[in-house]
């Protein structure tokens, strides 16, 4: 990071740290973080300008991608091979994975791309450990499964600190705000729900760092930092998970409470046992749903159903999503579809582009010739 920008941000932690916190100062430490926020995407900005040749030259494959994201040595390598058919080289000892390691599991008809991406340490979000380069990868999955160990239980909460220090929002969507820049006549805010965490002056006091005039529309109860991410334009939301390696070495109770705790803190958590197997299947369960995808059996004019291929695509995918997928040509054809299974309403539905399909739907599309 520039020398002077990391300068100004850590004046102003310190200020904010050492501010009293109160009704009386809540504008002015909202402000503050707004600063920070503004000061860390122009960091970042001009790294991104300066860092050409860097990163992990990992091609996204198959239907959708998965980060493995943990610290040195926490079983992601292991995990990797056993799910996959991948090969990525496994020892007792730190930074064993240097570069991004990519598998394929096959589930349910999907190609799944997993990527064992070296192990994080705290300061990544900083550049510490290739760390930049780990948190740009993150950036670019459908699914980030943050992997700890039974043992190293506050692993977690650093590396929940590092990505959202690297501008990750995990579970997260993007907030409701509608920001409209006008050429005069200062900030107006109005709300459509009930504000729990802000209010008028405050709103003002994070926004006069983004925007000088502007009609700002909150249409659902944000805190300040969820306003302040509406602002930077660095923000990605991406799905996640916890994975708590080496069960096998803690006892039932114990399991139990960390899986508990862990679910408190909005991240869905598996445990498992990369060594043994134990808790696999239940994953590989677990990654599918948690990607959102749907099978979808193709029906060729004249032709049965095909059953072993499905087609995969995502929760809310269209027909004109599948023709996409099946062949450019497909949409530019069309002249019909017809669907049975649980997105029609009777048993063979004719339909058009913007149907929306379902999980084992048989789809057949009609085009012109």
């Amino acid at each position: 990071m520039d020398a002077t920008i990391e300068e100004q941000i850590k004046k102003i932690e310190d200020e904010i740290f050492n501010t009293q916190k109160n009704k009386a100062t809540e504008h002015h430490i909202g402000k503050l973080k707004a600063k920070i926020a503004k000061l860390k995407e122009l960091a970042e900005k001009r790294k991104s300008q300066g860092a050409k040749g860097k990163g992990f030259s990992i091609k996204k494959e198959g239907d959708a991608t998965v980060g493995l994201i943990g610290f040195p040595s926490v079983g992601k390598s292991t995990l990797l091979n056993k799910l996959t058919r991948a090969s990525s080289k496994i020892g007792a000892y730190d930074f064993t994975t240097l570069d991004a390691i990519p598998g394929i599991l096959k589930y349910k008809g999907a190609d799944i791309q997993i990527l064992d991406l070296p192990g994080l340490i705290k300061g990544a979000s900083e550049g510490k450990g290739r760390g930049r380069e780990i948190l740009s990868a993150v950036r670019n999955v459908d699914l980030a499964m943050l992997m700890i160990d039974a043992q190293h239980l506050d692993h977690l909460e650093i590396i929940k600190r590092e990505l959202f220090g690297a501008g990750l929002r995990l579970n997260q969507k993007s907030p409701d705000v509608v920001v409209t820049k006008k050429g005069q006549g200062g900030i107006t805010v109005n709300s459509t729900v009930k504000l729990t965490y802000l209010n008028e002056g405050l709103i003002k006091s994070i926004s006069s760092e983004f925007v000088i005039n502007a009609d700002i529309i909150i249409r659902e109860d944000i805190t300040e930092d969820q306003l302040i991410d509406s602002f930077s334009k660095n923000r990605m939301y991406v799905p996640a998970m916890v994975i708590v390696n080496k069960k096998d070495l803690a006892d039932q109770i114990t399991m139990y409470n960390i899986v508990s705790n862990i679910k408190k803190s909005n991240l869905d958590v598996h445990a498992i046992s990369a060594t043994t197997g134990d808790g696999l299947d239940e994953l590989r369960e677990k990654i599918f749903t948690m990607l959102k995808l749907i099978r979808i059996y193709m029906k060729p004019v004249g032709k049965k159903t095909d059953y072993d291929e499905p087609l995969i695509l995502k929760e809310g995918d269209k027909v004109e999503d599948a023709c996409r997928k099946l062949h450019r040509d497909f949409k530019r054809k069309f002249r019909y579809a017809s669907v049975s299974g649980p997105s029609a309403k009777h048993d063979i539905q004719k339909v058009g582009l913007e149907h929306k399909l379902q999980d084992e739907d048989v789809l057949t599309i009609v085009t012109w010739k």
